[in-house]
């Protein structure tokens, strides 16, 4: 029989990753990674990679892609099946950990995306348009949950493509409803907002005198665009355009700061929304001790 789904999840700076090796430890479980940016080789510091964290207990999904690579939700979810596959045909637990909602949501709601191939003569009729009129067509085509289908126009383009396809193809439409998963167990680790502020800071300083500048310079250096590293987001835009001169150190700083700060409550109020969608969480404090954190967990399997 197939045992439930295992997901640890919450804001950044509460430590998940500690709880997930911890609880693997104690389950024989492996570590399969939701982190939109940790897939990335060479962006370490900036994105909390902690490998040496995970000691013994195998992770998955976790330096997959070189920086400068656009990796997707299709590809999230292949790769997590994959993934997940593998470690089940080995006997062992899977757990899911990582803030990102829109990977762990889509797990949740069993979302098996089918390949969609290129179509040039759409992308033709499409070329020039705004981004804004490509945001008009697509919302024309499907209810914008999120705005990561219209970031940029290339993703606008892809995305009015797979609803193309999707309409053109029934049968692949149906295979991309969702399935939502009934007996995944999805732990929240709950941390209040000042204890999260503070550990934002605090790492975020302790990144910075790591070599976190260093870092990213390496990959201006590598030859990534500076315009590629500035698309994630967060640490690397804010040091790339330091590193690029648009921004003094301070200002990169106080900004940097200020935005992870932001994006933190984006993701509490991802959270809460998947609560109202009908993915309880069940939220355990950060400093709950570690024995009784996993034996929380444990209860709940």
């Amino acid at each position: 029989m197939e045992r439930p789904l295992i997901v640890i999840t919450g804001p950044t700076a509460s430590g998940k990753t500690r709880r997930a090796v911890e609880l693997a430890r104690a389950v024989d479980g492996e570590i399969i990674s939701a982190d939109s940016r940790q897939i990335y080789r060479g962006m370490d510091i900036g994105t909390g990679k902690d490998i040496e964290e995970y000691g013994d207990v195998p992770v998955h999904l976790i330096d997959i892609c070189p920086a400068g690579y656009k990796y997707n939700l299709y590809e999230f979810l292949r790769d997590f099946h994959k993934a997940k596959t593998d470690i089940e045909s080995r006997g062992r637990r899977v757990i899911l950990c990582g803030g990102t909602g829109l990977y762990v949501e889509s797990v949740l709601k069993g979302l098996k995306l089918p390949e969609v191939p290129e179509n040039p003569d759409l992308r033709r009729s499409l070329e020039g348009k705004s981004l804004e009129e490509l945001t008009d067509i697509l919302s024309g085509m499907k209810t914008l949950h999120n705005v990561t289908d219209v970031d940029t126009a290339k993703r606008a383009i892809r995305a009015i493509e797979i609803q193309a396809y999707y309409a053109a193809h029934p049968e692949a439409a149906r295979q991309a409803e969702p399935h939502p998963l009934t007996d995944a167990v999805v732990i929240g680790v709950d941390i209040d907002r000042e204890a999260r502020r503070r550990r934002i800071t605090e790492r975020l300083h302790a990144r910075l005198a790591s070599g976190m500048v260093d870092e990213v310079r390496r990959l201006l250096d590598s030859g990534i665009p500076a315009a590629d590293l500035i698309y994630y987001g967060l640490e690397y835009k804010f040091l790339t355009l330091y590193l690029t001169g648009a921004l003094s150190y301070d200002e990169m700083v106080s900004g940097l700061e200020i935005a992870i700060h932001q994006f933190a409550k984006r993701q509490m109020t991802w959270f809460r929304g998947m609560e109202n969608r009908g993915f309880p969480i069940h939220w355990l404090p950060y400093d709950l001790p570690s024995a009784d954190f996993t034996a929380e967990v444990v209860k709940l399997l």
